[in-house]
């Protein structure tokens, strides 16, 4: 390999790869945690199955939009690239910002301390005792074996991802192969082995469940259709991380659009087929008193294995979640990189390593911040006021397809949307209603996520001025 190339990125994801990336980012917990919420909030299985159905559609349409613009511009970074190109420099570093210092650190924290969670619970809670606590302003910070757990779980998938790209790659098969057999085996072994399932479910409804922490204002009516759906929209999102390492996937001008509808339409299957199987076993006032400690999938479990249900559940959440660690780390590690290229960062993060290629240097600056983070207590708020800011992130990138179109209509376009304009319209129709629903019931929420992002501004105005500094001299 010739010294120009020692310093870049190589195209080292496959397409088993990348689908793997995408259904990897999208199964967590949601499909294992969300059906208890969503029968509270619709009541009948029929419009639980109905609402999965139309989400994963509307996740389809966003997929199908991006896998247009992933195909004509595959260069890592993704939904970055698409709108520096499209709307200028500002507006990409805002994607950044958000993305970077919020988004991504934050869910990453996130999944450390869900890790260690379920991991405690799979070791019947020896993990529980505290070291100390610190009490700063006010707040306390404990520190713990659940501390320690979840930030090394965040240094090995870091580390896992310093290694050649084709690596983590694997990895992310793997544990993406893993999630797919424990979401199989639930609803196999509920259809095939479980006591007291019935048909006659899909038929009955929601009658006096306790739907614990279920609020009353969401049950029923347009107000439960609404939450419903945005607990499924909230199940299936993370499909456009793969666009994030869009420039190290093999022959992404084909590949990434078989990575994005494939692992759509395969993750929409197993959503449908699990859910299926929760309702054969259970009537839907059985799942609505579920109790909010447990799950519907640990109850159905229960029905065929046992006590060694709650095992075998926690086994697949703390799988599913390491597996989505993992992807995180992967894909959200480009953005900076991608920035750090633009002269919009730290120089040192859009270094390569010379042995592995990939930018090692992003994903500990990534590592450090998600660990502040974690020990800070504070991604939960910070996620739930970031996911605002990021859906309107996702409405301009979605957008660009139609700038794109207008402004370079001669472009290879290697794939093209199906069914455009009506797809991206119908996903920017929804992404406008969910950002008005929330404006409207969470008006500190959605203003909170955009004082998020102003406050880039500042910053980016910064790297700005010091690269006009350094340009003139």
């Amino acid at each position: 390999m010739d010294s120009a190339n020692k310093n870049q990125l190589v195209r080292g994801l496959s397409l088993i790869a990348a689908i793997s990336i995408v259904i990897g980012n999208v199964i967590g917990t949601g499909v294992f945690l969300k059906a208890r919420v969503m029968t509270c909030n619709v009541g009948t299985p029929k419009m639980v199955l109905l609402v999965y159905v139309i989400a994963g559609l509307l996740s389809l349409a966003g997929a199908l939009t991006y896998a247009e613009l992933a195909a004509m511009m595959p260069r890592a970074g993704g939904e970055y690239v698409f709108l520096r190109e499209a709307y200028g420099p500002r507006w990409a570093f805002l994607y950044g910002w958000m993305s970077f210092f919020i988004g991504k650190a934050g869910s990453q924290a996130a999944l450390g301390v869900g890790f260690a969670i379920f991991l405690n619970v799979l070791l019947g809670g020896v993990l529980s005792g505290q070291y100390f606590a610190l009490n700063l302003f006010g707040y306390q910070f404990p520190f713990g074996h659940l501390q320690v757990v979840a930030l090394a779980a965040i240094v090995i998938v870091t580390l896992i991802n310093c290694a050649a790209v084709n690596v983590s790659g694997g990895v992310a098969a793997f544990l993406t192969g893993i999630k797919i057999a424990l979401v199989l085996l639930v609803g196999i072994g509920a259809f095939l082995l479980a006591q007291g399932a019935d048909w006659s479910h899909f038929a009955m409804s929601n009658a006096g469940g306790a739907c614990e922490g279920v609020s009353a204002s969401a049950r029923a009516g347009f107000a439960g259709f609404g939450a419903a759906m945005l607990g499924a929209l909230w199940a299936y999102d993370g499909w456009n991380n793969v666009t994030l390492v869009a420039g190290e996937v093999k022959d992404p001008h084909r590949n990434l659009p078989r990575a994005l509808i494939g692992g759509m339409l395969l993750v929409s299957g197993l959503y449908i087929f699990v859910n299926f199987a929760y309702f054969y076993v259970l009537s839907p006032t059985e799942v609505a008193n579920v109790s909010a400690a447990s799950s519907v999938a640990t109850e159905v479990a229960r029905r065929f294995l046992g006590p060694l249900a709650i095992s075998l559940i926690a086994a697949a959440l703390l799988s599913s979640t390491f597996g989505t660690l993992h992807t995180s780390i992967l894909t959200g590690a480009r953005v900076p990189y991608a920035m750090a290229q633009d002269r919009l960062f730290f120089r040192s993060l859009s270094k390569v390593s010379a042995r592995t290629h990939v930018p090692i240097g992003a994903l500990i600056a990534q590592a450090i911040w998600a660990c502040i983070l974690t020990l800070s207590g504070s991604f939960d708020a910070l996620t739930d006021y970031a996911i605002f800011g990021l859906w309107i992130f996702y409405a301009l990138v979605t957008a660009s397809v139609f700038v794109f179109r207008k402004r370079m209509p001669d472009a290879e376009r290697p794939y093209r949307t199906w069914g455009y304009p009506v797809v991206p319209i119908l996903f920017l129709i929804v992404a406008g209603m969910l950002l008005v629903n929330t404006v409207l019931t969470t008006p500190k929420q959605a203003l909170t996520g955009v004082g998020l992002i102003a406050l880039g501004l500042p910053v980016y105005w910064y790297w700005a001025r010091l690269n006009q500094r350094r340009d003139k001299n």
